[in-house]
């Protein structure tokens, strides 16, 4: 049955969060990561579409514009979905917060086993996102991206680390472990593109230079 699923998660992508949801809570094997994004090649054709501009201000913004960790069906929001997605062995209570399980974050190479030492980072920060277009976006859209499980935009890392890429963008921060920079870019511009959102010249600059290396 868990092939069925998963066969339905890769063709039926409007569906894809939902039946993630249903992997997880099933306690079937969900993929232990965020979905794949496209190949390089395709980020670069991707990124070179991206609209140019200046970075807009940060007036008016707020975390509370991205309403975020939604609930999930089954007692689960969107950050404890991440964390079963993302880990090997989790298990969870009946108010679905991991109470074990391991966790490798993929922008160090740590490993952890207490849910309290990860983050969920947002891969485009909600910060960086209102600067890029957002904040002319409704709630609802808003809450999609802050809540997206079918793009690579939830991860659950570090925690340390995410609070230090705060809202940075990929020219100002990238993961330190370097063999994961590659597929941090491809995430990253994926998201970009699917919003519709801007990039300043420095942070095209950085991400081409990463991609034209993958």
């Amino acid at each position: 049955m868990a092939k069925v699923y998963a066969r339905r998660v890769s063709i039926a992508a409007g569906a894809a969060a939902a039946l993630v949801g249903t992997l997880v809570f099933s306690g079937q094997s969900a993929q232990a990561a965020p979905p794949s994004p496209p190949g390089a090649a395709t980020a670069r054709s991707y990124l070179a579409a991206l609209k140019e501009q200046p970075e807009g201000p940060q007036d008016g913004y707020s975390r509370d514009k991205f309403p975020h960790w939604i609930d999930q069906g089954k007692n689960c929001n969107t950050r404890e979905v991440v964390l079963k997605r993302d880990g090997t062995n989790v298990q969870q209570d009946s108010g679905c917060a991991a109470v074990s399980g391991k966790w490798v974050s993929p922008y160090d190479g740590a490993t952890w086993t207490k849910a309290d030492d990860l983050d969920i980072d947002h891969v485009v920060p909600l910060s960086e996102a209102w600067k890029s277009g957002a904040a002319q976006w409704t709630t609802a859209r808003r809450q999609e991206l802050a809540n997206d499980l079918t793009h690579s935009q939830l991860i659950a890392v570090t925690d340390n680390l995410n609070q230090e890429k705060g809202d940075k963008d990929p020219a100002k921060w990238l993961p330190p472990k370097t063999s994961y920079r590659c597929e941090y870019a491809r995430m990253w511009v994926w998201v970009k593109h699917e919003y519709g959102m801007t990039a300043d010249s420095a942070e095209k600059a950085a991400l081409k230079k990463i991609l034209d290396g993958c």
